[in-house]
């Protein structure tokens, strides 16, 4: 009985096909191929259910290599693969998402920070603050560990589709309390004048509370959760993606633009939080219900921006296989190469229970180079924190800027330099093509310039003009450290309002109220001052109309041109600072077993946020106090920000901060160098078998 070929022919490819389940290599290829032409919806699903059956039933380890050459595959959600789509199954379209959502999340991180010193100015107990500036820290803190042991066991493309899902929920949240509650209250254009005490009015001492204080609170600790919990995928998953899938050589230079995306994503951030805080200052109230939507746009549209961004990686993330193609060639090159960690460690198994976690975490530990570094990542973190906390109050102090201004050139330096300084120190490393015990001498050298580079700065003074009741008593008249004098006592100032003004004395007041000005006027875009009880010498000019003029808005003339040398060396000192930034990340990849790669990363961060992050901004925070010697407070006696330092003091303390931490770097850094032979001979004799004698009986 003859049977139809088309019918034996298809049965035949059904026995080969059932033969080769979970066996045969060639045909699983062939099905790969077929798969991108599959066109309707029931036969990807029959292709999708053999793929299945050939999966290993065994969960997957973190040292299989077999296992790790067959997750290369093609871009696509499972079955539905569309050769049009290969062209992005690379690393470099891998790379360019993951810089757009790295820089979604720094320009998130920025905003929150704006936000927290905005707040601050709110009734808002200590407990409540500290608890919303470090729950993206302690989220973070506590996950990491456990995202970068299972998530280098899994998909890691998948796992940063899920920061990037966290991250659209944390954005939209943040979106949500701007847009419907009333957070950030425009401030009325006010100027403190000298009043009799019979004109003046009450002060309320009740204190700004935000509408429904508590459920916003609640929203924002969860969105900052969510938000750091987003960025244990990104900075660790994400990092060792990026290595597994170049070579060692050119490793520097991706990790140099996935940390430029941090920083840009920071300065991004601050740009859009810093002029939501401006036009917030500039509106005012028009008494219409939903008006506070339109001055906190900036806020809520930014965050939703956020979003979007993220959302737009979020597909392409789901799409990419979980090893792209080529990674095992490079991953066979790079066992070729020295590596200082004990080899009996390359192929042993670690599966996804608790034991084999703390096994895996004993075996790193144990690794005297892993501990080194990390602690170089949280000592590079606290000098670059302490920087951004001391250098506007050195500025305020040294050259007496306004605090704004301070602030705005603090953040033209640091960010700039942190990000020329990563991106030059991974370009160094991938082109000269370090060896690992070259980069560690590469981050000696750079760690000591810097702390040279931070000496200097020291040295750098200039001759300030004089400030009225800080390094000025008022012609004799009052006290230093006092910004109330004879002169203005009957004013009643505050000094809640810092509004600097220049005299015809050639000295600076505080605010037009404790130069005992009276009067104001707008002449050709400046503001003048008239009869002003305490300025009593100097030349008077006369305006327009015909008044004296006693003083003008804004800061003296401080004929200082040490000020451009202090720019140069701190602008040098971030770049070389930074420069060790990705030799050590690269050290770290390079010295633990490529199975262990995430999780040598999560042990890092989970070092840096115990050491640096948490610790911290609370040790830079106390050195302030210290140094202050004149605080804001206000006519309810509430103590606000500190105005007057022991400059002293406050450059020692603050500075030899930095200079510590910096040196400790060096030190770290050396003593990786010194230890660093003795660890590769010792992970290379781990492997020598003994010889065994003629006789002896084989065990």
């Amino acid at each position: 009985m003859t049977q139809d070929p088309g019918k034996m022919q298809g049965a035949k490819n059904k026995d080969q096909l059932e033969e080769g389940l979970g066996t045969d290599k060639l045909e699983v290829e062939k099905i790969s191929k077929i798969t991108p032409y599959l066109k309707t919806i029931p036969s990807a699903m029959t292709k999708f259910k053999n793929l299945q059956l050939e999966k290993n039933p065994s969960p997957p380890t973190l040292s299989d290599p077999k296992h790790s050459a067959s997750l290369e595959g093609p871009f696509g959600v499972g079955p539905l693969v569309f050769p049009s789509l290969q062209r992005f199954n690379n690393i470099d379209f891998f790379l360019f998402l993951y810089f757009v959502l790295v820089v979604a999340h720094g320009i998130a991180f920025a905003m929150v920070d704006l936000i927290l010193n905005i707040w601050r100015k709110f009734s808002l107990s200590e407990e409540e603050k500290y608890i919303m500036d470090f729950s993206d820290y302690i989220a973070s803190f506590l996950v990491a560990i456990i995202v970068a042991y299972y998530g280098g066991i899994g998909n890691r493309s998948k796992w940063l589709a899920g920061a990037a899902l966290m991250l659209i929920i944390a954005s939209i949240i943040f979106a949500a309390i701007f847009y419907k509650y009333e957070i950030i209250r425009p401030a009325e254009e006010s100027e403190e004048l000298c009043i009799e005490e019979e004109d003046r009015t009450m002060t309320d001492c009740g204190g700004v509370w935000i509408p429904y204080r508590s459920k916003f609170i609640y929203l924002f600790v969860f969105a900052q959760c969510l938000h750091g919990v987003s960025g244990m995928p990104l900075y660790i998953l994400g990092v060792t993606f990026l290595y597994d899938h170049v070579p060692t050589f050119s490793a520097g230079l991706y990790l140099a633009v996935s940390d430029a995306a941090q920083v840009l994503g920071y300065t991004l951030g601050f740009a859009i939080g810093a002029r939501g805080v401006k036009r917030s200052q500039n509106e005012t109230l028009s008494g219409l219900g939903n008006e506070f939507q339109l001055w906190q746009k900036n806020w809520w549209s930014g965050f939703f921006s956020i979003a979007v961004l993220s959302f737009c990686t979020l597909l392409p993330f789901l799409c990419f296989p979980p090893r792209l193609p080529g990674a095992h060639k490079i991953s066979l090159e790079k066992e070729k190469e020295p590596r200082s960690f004990d080899r009996r460690l390359k192929n042993e198994e670690f599966g996804p229970n608790l034991k084999d976690l703390l096994h895996a975490l004993k075996c790193l530990l144990r690794n005297p180079l892993l501990i080194c570094f990390s602690l170089c990542k949280s000592t590079e973190s606290l000098t670059f924190k302490g920087a951004s906390k001391f250098v506007p109050k050195y500025l305020e102090n040294q050259f007496l800027l306004t605090p704004s201004l301070a602030t705005m050139l603090t953040g033209m330096i640091i960010l700039p330099g942190s990000a020329v300084g990563h991106f030059v120190g991974g370009l160094i490393v991938d082109r000269l093509e370090m060896s690992c015990k070259n980069k560690i001498r590469f981050i000696v050298v750079t760690s000591t310039v810097a702390l040279v580079l931070f000496m200097l700065i020291l040295f750098v003074e200039c001759e300030t003009v004089e400030f009225a009741g800080i390094n000025e008593d008022y012609d004799g008249s009052g006290i230093f450290g006092n910004l109330t004098a004879p002169c203005n006592v009957q004013c009643g100032c505050s000094s809640s309002i810092y509004a600097s003004v220049c005299g015809r004395d050639d000295k600076e007041y505080f605010s037009p109220c404790f130069a005992g000005c009276k009067d104001s006027k707008n002449l050709y875009n400046e503001k003048t001052y008239y009869n002003c009880s305490c300025i009593k010498e100097g030349l008077t000019t006369v305006d327009t109309e015909g008044d004296f003029v006693d003083a003008i808005s804004g800061k003296c003339n401080m004929k200082c041109h040490t000020l451009p040398l202090f720019f140069a060396f701190f602008f040098c000192s971030i770049i070389f600072s930074n420069l060790s930034s990705i030799p050590v990340t690269l050290i770290i990849l390079q010295n633990s077993p490529p199975n262990l790669n995430s999780l040598s990363l999560g042990v890092v961060y989970t070092i840096w946020r115990i050491s640096g992050s948490i610790p911290g901004p609370l040790i830079f925070h106390i050195s302030i106090q210290e140094s202050c010697i004149y605080w804001n407070v206000n006519k309810c006696g509430k103590k606000g920000r500190c105005w007057i330092y022991n400059k002293s003091k406050m450059v020692y303390i603050l500075m030899g901060l930095c200079l510590v931490f910096q040196a400790a770097s060096a030190f770290f850094g050396l003593i990786a160098l010194c230890n660093y032979d003795s660890v590769v001979m010792k992970s290379t004799e781990s492997l020598v078998q003994p010889v065994k004698k003629e006789g002896e009986e084989k065990v």
